[in-house]
C-alpha cells in the first residue's frame, strides 16, 4: 500500500493510483493466467464457463484471505533431573507457518488452514517461498506457480528427491506456461479467443513434431533459454554434501533411466563418467527406452525395449 501511495502524482486518490498500478502490472493478465488454472485444478472442464464462475471465485477470494494464527511455544527448562515445560506469553503471531503433517483428524481449524495455505501458494500472490520437510515432498502439488526447489537437506535415495522435484514437475506446470507463453503469444491475441491460454496450448500442440506424443506440449516443453525445473543445494564446500549430492546425481540418473524418465544433464554426466573411451554412440542406442505405443506390425528391435 505504501508503494502505491507513492506512485503518480500527489494530487490523485488512492483508488486511481491503485487502478493505474493493476493496469501497468498487468493484473488483467495475471487473472486470466490463473482462471485457466483454476479451471482445471478445479475439474471444472466439463462445465461452461459461466457455470464455474462462482468456485473460482470462492478459490481467489480465498487465496487472498489467509488470517494470521497465533502459536503458542513450549519452553523446555532443566534443572538437575527435573524438566519444566511452561507456555510463555504473549503468542507468535505468523500468517503463513504451519504444521504440515502433524494436524489431527479433530482439529478442524488447523487442517483448514493448510488447505488455505497450499491455495495461497498456488496463486499468483503471496506467499512466495515455501520451507517445508520432507512432508512435502509427496501427494502435494506446487506447480502451478513454482518451478524451483531449494533442499535444505539431501534425502537417502534418488527416489526421495525424484519425489520432491516432482511437486514441481506437473501438467501445465509453470516452466512450462513461461515457455507456451514465450513461444506462443502471438496466438493468444486475438478477437475470437476466449482463453488466450488454451489458444497458446493449442498452437504449440499443432506446432509439435509428428509422432510426438501427448506429453507435448502438457508435460514437457522446452525452449532455448527457456525455463527449466531448477534444483539448488546450498552445500557448503568441501563438505560431505557436495560428495553425497555428486553420488545422488549419479544413481538419480540411472534410477530415470531405468523408469523411463531420464533427464538429459543427469545421464550425460552419467554416462561419460562412466563410459571413458567408448562409444557413446552404441551406448545410447542399447540404453534407450521407448515408451511409445507399439504399432500394428512394428518391429521394436533386439536393443529397444518397448512398454505396451
Amino acid at each position: 500500500m505504501a508503494l502505491v501511495r507513492g506512485h503518480g502524482t500527489g494530487e490523485n486518490p488512492y483508488w486511481l493510483k491503485l487502478l493505474d498500478y493493476c493496469v501497468s502490472g498487468g493484473l488483467q493478465s495475471v487473472l486470466s493466467e490463473y482462471a485457466h488454472v483454476l479451471r482445471e485444478s478445479l475439474g471444472r472442464l466439463d462445465r461452461e464457463a459461466e457455470a464455474i464462475v462462482p468456485d473460482m471465485a470462492r478459490t481467489m477470494n480465498e487465496a487472498l484471505s489467509v488470517h494470521t494464527a497465533s502459536y503458542s511455544v513450549t519452553d523446555i527448562r532443566v534443572a538437575g533431573n527435573d524438566v519444566t515445560l511452561t507456555t510463555p506469553t504473549p503468542k507468535l503471531r505468523a500468517r503463513y507457518a504451519l504444521r504440515f503433517g502433524t494436524q489431527s483428524p479433530e482439529d478442524e481449524s488447523e487442517l483448514q488452514r493448510a488447505s488455505v495455505v497450499r491455495t495461497a501458494f498456488n496463486s499468483p500472490f503471496w506467499p512466495f517461498v515455501l520451507a517445508t520437510t520432507s512432508v512435502g515432498q509427496e501427494g502435494l502439488d506446487f506447480h502451478q506457480y513454482c518451478h524451483a526447489v531449494v533442499h535444505w537437506n539431501l534425502p537417502a535415495n534418488p527416489v526421495d528427491l525424484e519425489q520432491r522435484e516432482g511437486r514441481v514437475h506437473r501438467y501445465k506446470g509453470h516452466a512450462i506456461r513461461k515457455n507456451i507463453a514465450a513461444a506462443h503469444r502471438r496466438d493468444a491475441i486475438h478477437r475470437s479467443v476466449r482463453d488466450p491460454w488454451e489458444a497458446m496450448f493449442e498452437a504449440a500442440r499443432r506446432a509439435r513434431a509428428k509422432g510426438v506424443s501427448d506429453l507435448v506440449p502438457y508435460w514437457i516443453y522446452m525452449t532455448e533459454g527457456g525455463a527449466r525445473i531448477e534444483r539448488y543445494v546450498p552445500a557448503f564446500p568441501l563438505s560431505r554434501e557436495v560428495e553425497n549430492l555428486r553420488l545422488l546425481k549419479r544413481s538419480l540418473a540411472a534410477y530415470r533411466l531405468v523408469f523411463g524418465q531420464p533427464r538429459q544433464e543427469d545421464l550425460a554426466e552419467y554416462v561419460l563418467a562412466s563410459a571413458e573411451g567408448t562409444n557413446l554412440d552404441k551406448i545410447g542406442e542399447l540404453l534407450a527406452l521407448d515408451l511409445s505405443p507399439r504399432l500394428a506390425g512394428h518391429d521394436s528391435g533386439n536393443r529397444r525395449l518397448a512398454i505396451e
